[in-house]
């Protein structure tokens, strides 16, 4: 019997997530990654056998045919479990170090809720590296802006336990930020290919497992997108301000927002836009900035661009890591080619402005993945931003635009912000 035309995407999904998932367990360094694989593994395979079984028996249909029952046998032990089993495993006494065999969780996470600690008692998440007495480490950075400590607060006021761990922190904003745009765009259907991308792929279950932030940031990133276009701009705007001021990879996302609200909204769109976002940054850096902008300044931008006192890690061999490892010409041309990507990317937005939420998730994923293929320092992870944000492409095409789209200059929905908060 043929198999379903429809179903082999379904099956090349949970296929190869199988095998990446297999091959983490076997080859990985990291306890944490290992532990993902195990489980993941019997997940993708589980999914990849209901899927054939469907597939061979008649098609997809309702219930247990469903094509969503695949993508929950795989998500559950994928995300689920490796989850719960490495928060239970961290030992409040473990100490970090160069032992990444027994890592229960990479270090961002620890990170995290240090600075969330030091946030308490210094007033700033960032330390002076002067009083260390010794040489910088990576570890020793927080290369996230003041925001991101929020992930780590409830380990800093509740104690060490399984459920103050960052990464349930992380899963949790996650999830609300994909329910809350669902929820935005009309409650549509969601395809279950979309799904995949958003939720069950190794890529984001594998970081949601382990680490956990950069799936948080981009699943708010595409909440993001659903309130430009759905609901007031300010509303966007001043998630915007709170995505910068957690990790500048959500910059080009800002920018994309921001020109595609001016494209769909009008002048005074972007100013909501503007105003919210001017705002809200300036409310949640300067408190910080004012404590100890030298050390601000040493940990959220210098270390992130390779200027600061010990070198960014990242180093994961892609192209424009590889193409810079050749000697000072390939760096240059590493750098080359990322800003004609850059100045490509940008040529695309201005010209053809992004006049739906689809548009500006594929314009951010494009810029994005491009940016993280040719930097000449990175990390394969990071390759989680454009594979959710392709997700989000493809559920919010399938949502199609609202029919009370707004004109450039109407007025807004009663639901907005009471005014924008002007730029200072």
């Amino acid at each position: 019997m043929p198999l379903s035309r429809a179903l082999r995407p379904d099956l090349a999904f949970y296929g190869v997530s199988a095998a990446f998932a297999l091959a983490t367990a076997f080859a990985s360094e990291f306890y944490g990654y290992r532990v993902w694989g195990n489980s993941a593994s019997v997940g993708y395979l589980a999914a990849l056998a209901l899927t054939l079984w469907i597939a061979l028996t008649g098609g997809a249909g309702r219930g247990l045919r469903s094509r969503w029952a695949p993508a929950v046998v795989a998500w559950v032990p994928a995300t689920l479990v490796p989850i719960g089993v490495l928060v239970v495993k961290r030992s409040p006494a473990f100490v970090w170090g160069q032992w990444p065999w027994a890592f229960p969780a990479q270090p961002e996470v620890w990170v995290i809720e240090r600075s969330a600690r030091a946030l308490f008692a210094d007033g700033t998440p960032y330390l002076d590296l002067d009083t260390l007495n010794r040489a910088p480490h990576p570890d020793d950075y927080t290369p996230y802006g003041p925001s991101m400590t929020v992930f780590g607060m409830p380990r800093a006021l509740f104690g060490d336990h399984p459920l103050t761990d960052a990464r349930i922190a992380f899963l949790v904003v996650t999830l609300a930020a994909f329910a809350l745009a669902w929820r935005v765009l009309g409650r549509p259907g969601v395809p279950v290919g979309a799904a995949q991308l958003l939720l069950v792929s190794p890529l984001t279950a594998l970081t949601l497992a382990v680490a956990g932030d950069d799936v948080a940031v981009v699943a708010l990133i595409v909440l993001g997108g659903a309130l430009a276009y759905r609901a007031h701009p300010g509303w966007a705007g001043l998630l915007c301000a709170v995505l910068i001021t957690m990790k500048l990879t959500a910059l080009p996302a800002a920018a994309v927002l921001a020109v595609g609200v001016a494209a769909h909204r009008g002048g005074r769109g972007l100013a909501a836009f503007l105003g919210w976002l001017a705002g809200g940054a300036a409310a949640i850096v300067l408190p910080v900035l004012l404590v100890d902008p030298t050390s601000f300044v040493e940990h959220v931008v210098k270390f992130p661009v390779g200027l600061g006192r010990a070198g960014s890690p990242a180093s994961s061999p892609l192209p424009g890591h590889l193409i810079a490892a050749t000697g000072p010409v390939g760096h240059v041309l590493a750098l080359v080619l990322l800003v004609a990507a850059a100045v490509a990317v940008t040529a695309w937005l201005l010209l053809r402005p992004p006049r739906t939420a689809a548009d500006a998730m594929l314009r951010t994923a494009a810029g994005l993945g491009a940016a993280i293929l040719l930097a000449p320092a990175t990390r394969w992870g990071y390759l989680v931003y454009p594979v959710v944000l392709l997700g989000a492409v493809v559920a919010f095409a399938a949502a199609g635009d609202p029919e009370d789209r707004a004109r450039p200059g109407s007025a807004e929905p009663d639901s907005a912000p009471t005014a924008p908060i002007p730029p200072r």
